[in-house]
């Protein structure tokens, strides 16, 4: 159920569109938001109007105190008048009088002494309404956003790649018409003039894996094709391999590759292999590490190398290696034949005689 907020994509720039930043790139289904905002845009009108008619009688009530006050202070006034009568007037007109006087005084006070708890109560209705005003257009403006959020654009100039979806029991593209799950990736924008590489390495390479390593990177699809690079990061966490079989024990760390170069050939999604660069040596001699042994004595390396007589078992002095080869400083020459195993007893026999 997607409620309010539906999640159904109703447009989609094609996979593979070059956008500039600021361009649209899909809209979901809004019917429902938009007619929220219809309601909070008249509930927000009909707020404002009720406001002004709230302004409109506080102005009535406040004149109409007011005139209260000048009709007590006229009231006063002529009972004071009347008093200077009290000479001419009969004991009980001047009693009158004077009685009449001190409630006109009374009342008079008392309208006055009102004064601060009726601008008080005003201000309190006023404030009241407003708050009451500004949350209504808080939530207009709040269902603005979110109607807009709904129409994803570019945030950069670049490509747009398409990201996979489960759709029924297989996987898709994703596209217009799809229902979105909240927090699901649907599209990646990608820099072509700026890429990287996602891959994986064992836990036990890991360690020799620094930041900032020069990396040589081949693309499956373009055999001829080998740009430079260098370790961009390094996750701190390792991740269980996706294959079922292997997922319980082989663990395999993230790593961020960028490209230092391109090529108009790379496009997202390739796959590719890296070779990460992590000591140098300058050698002349290379030679495999199928063609080192060891001697079980004194753990010395030597190699066979071939001359005319056969076979001869030569010391050799070994530099730096990788999984496959191994750099020999002293030992053996350029162009020299080795044995990539143990040549047979009579072979080394016949050299050695």
């Amino acid at each position: 159920m997607m409620g309010d907020f539906g999640s159904i994509l109703q447009e989609l720039v094609k996979p593979g569109a070059h956008v500039k930043k600021g361009d649209k790139l899909a809209e979901f289904d809004r019917q429902s938001m938009l007619l929220r905002l219809d309601d909070y845009k008249s509930g927000v009108a009909q707020q404002e109007l009720n406001f002004k008619r709230m302004e409109a009688d506080l102005m009535v009530s406040r004149k109409s105190h007011d005139q209260s006050i000048l009709v007590a202070k006229s009231e006063v006034d002529k009972a004071k008048l009347d008093l200077k009568t009290i000479p001419v007037r009969s004991e009980i007109d001047s009693e009158r009088f004077r009685l009449a006087l001190e409630e006109s005084e009374a009342r008079y006070k008392q309208l006055l002494l009102e004064v601060p708890h009726v601008r008080t109560g005003e201000e309190t209705q006023r404030r009241i309404s407003q708050l009451d005003l500004e949350n209504s257009k808080l939530e207009q403006r709040r269902a603005e956003t979110n109607a807009d959020r709904m129409i994803v654009k570019s945030p950069i100039d670049g490509m747009v790649v398409m990201l996979n979806m489960m759709r029924g029991t297989e996987f898709g593209s994703v596209q217009a018409g799809d229902p979105i799950p909240a927090g699901m990736p649907y599209m990646r924008i990608v820099d072509p003039g700026s890429m990287i590489v996602n891959a994986l390495v064992n836990q036990v390479d890991v360690e020799k894996l620094r930041v900032g390593a020069k990396a040589k990177i081949r693309f499956d699809a373009f055999p001829d094709l080998e740009l430079p690079g260098h370790v961009y990061s390094v996750a701190a966490m390792p991740k269980s391999s996706m294959s079922s079989a292997r997922g319980s024990y082989l663990k395999e760390i993230p790593v961020t590759v960028k490209l230092d170069k391109m090529d108009p050939r790379v496009i997202p999604d390739l796959s590719v292999s890296v070779d990460v660069l992590i000591s140098e040596e300058e050698a002349s001699v290379v030679t495999s590490l199928s063609s080192v042994f060891k001697d079980a004595q004194d753990g010395g390396s030597f190699v066979y190398v071939r001359d005319a007589k056969g076979w001869q078992r030569r010391e050799v002095e070994l530099g730096l290696a990788n999984n496959s080869m191994i750099v020999v400083r002293s030992g053996l020459r350029s162009g020299e034949v080795v044995a990539e195993e143990r040549p047979p007893l009579q072979a080394r026999a016949a050299a050695s005689s």
